[in-house]
């Protein structure tokens, strides 16, 4: 099996990021959720901030901008966001990924987003962040540690990763766990393991 980060991997970009940015075309109030979100991404990479704090600020901030996006008069849904916010950036998939049946997408971004371009891809096994669509609340944050725990509830214990894909050393416990590592930067690709 081979397991692929997402944002930074196979997408050029942040997609969480850059779909902050697409809606807040269509409602600007949404402006507001994105410093904070930032804020908290970069003091975990700096190691100022654990992943509880990550887990729990990232996931407030989620749920506030879902909510005033399913409230907001300007998007049709969420939903109807999230694919057209693809018809726009589906172009941004690395041109050197090519989908494999049994490939696994493991991402920190939610599934809401990541879903509809794994779908497009012909990707069925996505491990990502999850968002109670009914609540809009933030159900599951699926960074760090939290990847190797879910895969392994997933997959079982004793599933076999031939080859992991990732653009951060953040993935390290993952990149333990492969076969074989690649680290991807640009389009370019080079083995770690």
């Amino acid at each position: 099996m081979r397991v692929f980060d997402f944002d930074g991997t196979i997408y050029d970009g942040e997609s969480l990021f850059d779909l902050y940015l697409y809606s807040a075309r269509h409602d600007p109030k949404v402006f507001r959720y994105i410093a904070p979100v930032l804020r908290y991404a970069v003091k975990y990479k700096l190691g100022r901030a654990t992943l509880e704090q990550m887990e729990y600020g990232v996931g407030k901030m989620t749920e506030g901008y879902l909510a005033e996006l399913s409230r907001s008069k300007r998007v049709a849904s969420v939903e109807q966001l999230v694919d057209d916010f693809w018809d726009r950036n589906y172009s941004r998939i690395k041109p050197w990924y090519q989908p494999e049946s049994d490939d696994v997408i493991l991402t920190a971004s939610f599934g809401l987003t990541v879903g509809e371009a794994c779908r497009r891809l012909g990707v069925r096994n996505l491990v990502a962040s999850e968002v109670d669509v009914e609540t809009m609340k933030v159900t599951y944050l699926n960074f760090s540690t939290n990847k190797v725990k879910r895969f392994r509830e997933l997959y079982g214990p004793d599933a076999v990763i031939d080859e992991f894909y990732t653009d951060s050393k953040f993935d390290q416990p993952m990149i333990d766990m492969a076969r074989h590592a690649f680290m991807v930067k640009g389009n370019t690709i080079t083995q770690v393991k």
